[in-house]
């Protein structure tokens, strides 16, 4: 659920005219300049070019850059690179495809967006979100690095096993243990922990265009321009996704008129997500702990059939 916030975060550098949508990656990051893409590979030859335009903010906000989900050095987990040598990690090896080509659902650009909220900012990622959404929205139970307190209420995941269908306890892989650890890194794309209430407080925000209780985080065009549908035909529906916006899943009902144009969202590690159905001025927050091995989609269908109900105008 991350990748929305994180793409929030942006659009507000938008909304300050110190960000374009359509700048080239590499103005604020030069590691990102002249990239080169794979053309064409067998086993034994790869061909690489020079892309027709450079990756752009548009590109890896919506996932279309070229960029591989991660990098070699994001291991053993994903949260110990400061988010500048992440980037220049990323530029270690070519892109997968011509940015705008192609869509590719990739951690290291919305990291890459973290980086530029950096650099723009002139504060580290963290604190900028803290002070630019988190507080102002009053969401307290939202960090990057939970406190001793915070971990003692965290909710314990857990997989399936098949042999003996018993559920194991399981840590959270992408994350470095202890969770309080300082030499733990915030990672834009995941890694934030939160609250039903607080995830509850940025949809609302999200669904009234941009403003929750007079409190003005976003314009009603970066609103739009995060839940509008940014791929095309990119994605194809058998893959179980409509279209992607800005840091947003998306859908094909689109209303050009409406600030949200249809019903939006995204998914989280271990099941979670959230949901906003502006046509029912209805938002859902489904949270659960599957580390793997249970399918938790017809528990999340019958949760948000059940919410609408209840909601029912």
């Amino acid at each position: 659920m991350t990748k929305p916030i994180t793409a929030a975060g942006l659009m507000m550098l938008v909304d300050d005219g110190k960000v374009q949508l359509d700048d080239p990656v590499e103005k604020y990051l030069p590691e990102f300049k002249d990239p080169w893409y794979i053309a064409e590979q067998d086993k034994d030859h790869m061909l690489l070019k020079h892309p027709a335009h450079p990756i752009t903010i548009r590109n890896i906000l919506s996932h279309t850059s070229g960029l591989r989900p991660t990098s070699a050095m994001e291991t053993p987990t994903l949260d110990l690179l400061p988010l500048r040598e992440a980037a220049r990690s990323y530029t270690m090896t070519p892109l997968q495809f011509e940015p705008g080509s192609q869509y590719q659902y990739s951690n290291a650009g919305i990291n890459t967006a973290g980086g530029i909220i950096e650099v723009v900012s002139g504060m580290p990622y963290e604190e900028f979100m803290q002070k630019r959404l988190f507080d102002p929205l009053g969401m307290t139970d939202t960090t990057f690095r939970p406190t001793e307190e915070q971990v003692k209420r965290l909710a314990k995941s857990y997989r399936h096993i098949k042999e003996g269908k018993k559920l194991e306890e399981a840590s959270i892989s992408q994350c470095y243990y202890p969770l309080t650890d300082p030499k733990r890194q915030p990672f834009p794309a995941g890694g934030l922990f939160s609250t039903a209430s607080d995830v509850g407080v940025f949809c609302r925000m999200i669904l009234n265009g941009g403003t929750y209780h007079g409190k003005k985080c976003l314009s009603e065009d970066a609103v739009r321009e995060m839940t509008s549908t940014q791929t095309g035909d990119l994605i194809s529906k058998g893959k179980g996704e409509n279209g992607y916006g800005l840091g947003w899943q998306t859908t094909r009902q689109a209303r050009a008129d409406a600030v949200i144009p249809g019903p939006c969202g995204h998914g989280g590690a271990y099941s979670t997500n959230l949901w906003i159905d502006p046509d029912k001025q209805l938002i859902t927050v489904f949270m659960v702990q599957n580390a793997g091995g249970v399918d938790v989609g017809k528990a999340r269908g019958a949760f948000e059939k059940a919410a609408a109900e209840a909601f029912r105008k």
